[in-house]
């Protein structure tokens, strides 16, 4: 056996020496590990006794943009020679993040947060979130979210609403889609009450489906109130030519012959402007039926899939889990410390020697 061969197997026998030294040293000292354990167990036991569980309500739902092309274009065409605009899709500004960023926008937010809660009529939405959440309910104390309010007092309230959006948006809200592949969105609310969660989700899902309603066909809505207004004015002048007509009649029962013109001349240029009415009634009625078209293709269809039901998922924090976590992480760093105070009194030791 040559002389490195001797020396590593010198060193590799030091080694297992070395660490069945320091292993039994560990297992002497087992009451500290014990007690380091049983401290760092009830720490992480308690930890996840004080915290609270969390109740996800979901809604998901799919949504089918409203068309204005296809079909469409060639009656857009005719009616856009006459000078009427029956409106385009504005399919676009709902498209993909766009969609979710509406959930997240501070309008739709602030509109659900300030509507009555259902369960405790009392109580806004967001005073019942700010009493759920301990770090704000001192803001909860002095402001009154039903009242209106001007110059500091307004700025203080705005404050206090921007930070519980704030709030949501980081903790409690979340919007995507349940698929990559699929058009099927989910909104989901996380809160620490139950009722809160369901109620709030259910809110904000309907405030932001008639927002985009609204805004999906406000360009159509208003071209059928224009040209109704119009069908409507020429109706009334039409009607008022024939009755014009008719009183001209009724004026002149016994008309001298030869004074024809008394009545021919009022009678026939009321019937030329009924005529010319009647002409102009038929083609906006048929702009105003091109119109109400458009507006069902660009409605939108929502159709719910699933809403939240109690009892919600909850999500708890597993004490046995804590425990185990936190018994583990003490004594390892028990057996640390250990292994740092040998070291020293070691090292110590041979200086001293």
């Amino acid at each position: 056996m040559t002389e490195d061969s001797k020396r590593e197997e010198m060193s590799l026998k030091e080694l297992i020496l070395s660490f069945r030294t320091w292993l039994k040293y560990i297992f002497s000292k087992w009451y500290i590990l014990l007690l380091a354990g049983l401290i760092g167990g009830m720490t992480g036991f308690f930890y996840a006794q004080s915290k609270k569980d969390v109740y996800r309500a979901v809604t998901t739902f799919v949504l089918e943009s409203g068309e204005s092309n296809g079909g469409l274009n060639q009656y857009a065409g005719i009616a856009s020679m006459v000078g009427v605009d029956l409106g385009s899709s504005s399919t676009g500004i709902f498209q993909g993040d766009n969609l979710f960023e509406f959930y997240r926008s501070r309008k739709m937010l602030e509109s659900t947060l300030l509507k009555p809660s259902l369960i405790d009529s009392s109580k806004l939405l967001i005073d019942r979130y700010l009493t759920l959440e301990k770090n704000m309910r001192r803001n909860q104390q002095v402001v009154d979210f039903g009242r209106t309010y001007t110059g500091l007092a307004k700025r203080k309230r705005d404050s206090v609403i921007n930070n519980v959006i704030g709030e949501i948006i980081k903790k409690n809200l979340k919007v995507d889609k349940l698929d990559k592949k699929l058009s099927i969105i989910k909104v989901e609310i996380k809160a620490y009450d139950e009722a809160f969660a369901k109620e709030f989700n259910t809110a904000l899902v309907k405030e932001v489906n008639d927002f985009y309603r609204i805004t999906k066909t406000r360009k159509a809505q208003q071209n059928i109130e224009i040209i109704q207004s119009q069908v409507d004015s020429i109706r009334r002048v039409m009607h008022g030519s024939i009755q014009a007509v008719a009183s001209i009649a009724d004026a002149t029962p016994n008309l001298n012959p030869t004074r024809q013109a008394q009545r021919t001349v009022p009678t026939q240029r009321s019937q030329f402007s009924a005529e010319t009415n009647k002409a102009i009634l038929n083609q906006l009625v048929q702009n105003l039926e091109l119109a109400k078209m458009t507006l069902l293709k660009e409605s939108p269809l929502i159709q719910i899939i699933d809403e939240p039901t109690f009892p919600l998922e909850k999500n708890s924090v597993s004490k046995k889990l804590f425990f185990l976590i936190g018994f583990l992480f003490l004594v390892t760093v028990a057996v640390f410390m250990l292994t740092v105070l040998r070291f020293y009194k070691s090292t110590m030791h041979d200086f001293e020697r």
